[in-house]
């Protein structure tokens, strides 16, 4: 069996137990949904940051070279995506 996190199965089964028994089964479920609302609110921030930078480097002519080469790449494969539909249309 594969370890999570470098936990294994057994651990995380006793980590479990003693959350049961601090906490108390009622209560699990409403720290997971604060969990999972403070994960959903720490992803929304990040994504808020890199559009924020992502702004920042395009308004002062920051362009990456990168970004231009993976762009170049995007528009060639879109281009032969539209020609094998074409065709795929067509028929």
């Amino acid at each position: 069996m594969q370890n999570f996190l470098f936990i294994s199965a057994v651990e995380i089964a006793f980590i479990m137990f003693v959350a049961v028994m601090v906490f108390g089964a009622d209560k699990i479920p409403d720290i997971a949904r604060g969990m999972g609302k403070g994960m959903k609110a720490i992803r929304h921030a990040t994504e808020e940051i890199k559009t924020e930078v992502t702004k920042s480097a395009s308004k002062n002519g920051i362009d990456n070279a990168v970004t231009k080469a993976i762009s170049q790449d995007l528009e060639e494969v879109k281009k032969e995506i539209e020609d094998v539909t074409g065709v795929i249309k067509r028929q």
